[in-house]
């Protein structure tokens, strides 16, 4: 067969090749000028790193085994992570059972209560019901009162804003799950929690990925406008596109698959059934918005550092040099400064420069040493189509992989559930849903 994929990320590179191993010839249309989606790159020092921060957790094991697949499995390294919270005034360490026990702003039984329930959610493994409370609900109750007001209370708010009561317990159950699988075995390795990253950035892994299409007689198109799916007798039979600036022309395909996020796959499908594109258009998306400064020096001694203080006017700081070296970067500090945001708020409607001179005077609140003089660059990356907002119920949303229209597929975020999004999970999905077109086929 033949088969036009939407979208050069992850999901849709990783199905064009799986679709090409299973005797399929795949062309790939990517609108951007680059490839990788949501973990594309810029250069600092002339090397690659994500516009976005983006690493792997041990169980990250469909892009762990694609990336061996591909011959560039030695490119991977492991690196010891640490990371920070930012609270009353002060960066604590918060890496290890040890630092939860010296962390003074939870009375010390609330710190017992928290360590108890961190253990518990480790360890469990059903998450169904968890689907149907909201994590403030269940925080509430299993880590008490107080640690849900300094803990999670300002990390939720941070994350999904307005939506932060009304978030499914089974996202925050995931994000433990994902932390116990990333650390070591034995007494003093299950306080260590190692981190992957493809040395070079995930550009080489999308690069290859977009070979190997091609090697197997496949396309792969950036700069190509998809505008919308061709339908004949209640079947998808090819793609009106426009390649490198050129006029649109329809190319005809046994089966498409597209990547898009929810709410534009209705534009790029308009033949689909009102009760298929209401499984679409009842996901709400935040926006990930990152301010990326290249420092001379270090801004900290943590990778990841949460920002519990909802007064500083982002969520996150990730250090990606205390994480791999700044000499690989001409010897810039890269740190990210981010946050998820709605599109129509006042944040993410500022300028690139509006944004840098917002955040620039809370860093002397993480480093009071801190001075603009450091700051050898900025940078501003958007990525609308983020992190959708995870309900209660959710899973009895989530449209199927196989639309309405015979021969038409979706794959994104929004089924990635309960796991959230990541490079891993597309890949493993751009791998399953190619494996149902080849089904579907025979």
């Amino acid at each position: 067969m033949k088969i036009g994929v939407i979208g050069g990320g992850a999901a849709g590179l990783a199905a064009a090749y799986e679709l090409g191993l299973r005797g399929h010839t795949a062309e790939v249309f990517e609108g951007a000028p680059f490839l990788g989606g949501q973990a594309s790159t810029f250069d600092v020092g002339g090397t690659p790193v994500e516009k976005g921060y983006h690493h792997l957790f041990r169980s990250d094991t469909a892009m762990i085994d694609l990336m061996s697949e591909l011959g560039i499995g030695h490119q991977l390294k492991w690196i010891d992570s640490n990371v920070g919270y930012f609270v009353d005034g002060r960066l604590w360490k918060f890496t290890s059972p040890f630092d939860l026990m010296r962390f003074s702003p939870l009375p010390l039984l609330d710190r017992i209560k928290l360590g108890l329930m961190t253990l518990m959610l480790q360890r469990r493994k059903e998450w169904h019901s968890l689907e149907q409370v909201t994590a403030t609900e269940w925080l509430k109750e299993h880590a008490g009162r107080k640690g849900y007001e300094v803990i999670f209370e300002p990390m939720l708010r941070g994350k999904f804003g307005d939506h932060h009561d009304r978030i499914a317990m089974s996202w925050l159950w995931n994000k433990f799950a994902l932390r116990t699988a990333s650390r070591g075995k034995g007494l003093l390795g299950r306080f260590k929690e190692q981190l992957g990253y493809p040395v070079g950035s995930f550009a080489e892994i999308f690069d290859v990925l977009a070979e190997r299409v091609r090697s197997q007689g496949g396309q792969v198109h950036i700069n190509a406008k998809v505008q919308g799916t061709i339908v004949e007798d209640g079947r998808c039979v090819g793609l009106r596109v426009a390649v490198d600036g050129g006029e649109p022309e329809t190319r005809t395909y046994d089966a498409v698959l597209s990547t898009v996020p929810s709410y534009i796959m209705p534009h790029v499908a308009p033949d689909l059934p009102e009760s298929y594109v209401a499984h679409l258009t009842d996901k709400t998306y935040l926006a990930a918005v990152l301010v990326v400064l290249v420092l001379d020096r270090p801004l900290s001694r943590h990778y990841w550092t949460y920002v519990g203080d909802r007064s500083i006017p982002f969520l996150g700081i990730i250090e990606h040099t205390n994480f791999i070296p700044a000499e690989n970067y001409g010897g810039g500090h890269i740190v990210y400064l981010t946050n998820y945001l709605e599109r129509d708020s006042r944040l993410y409607q500022m300028s690139a420069e509006e944004l840098y001179r917002e955040y620039l005077p809370h860093l002397a609140q993480i480093n009071p040493a801190f001075d603009e003089s450091w700051v050898k660059e900025h940078h501003h990356h958007k990525v609308d189509a983020a992190q959708p907002i995870v309900t209660p119920g959710y899973a009895d949303t989530i449209p199927d992989h196989r639309t309405p229209i015979a021969g038409l597929y979706l794959a994104n975020t929004t089924q990635i559930y309960p796991e959230d999004r990541g490079t891993n999970y597309s890949v493993r999905m751009g791998r399953q849903v190619a494996a149902l077109i080849d089904d579907d086929a025979n």
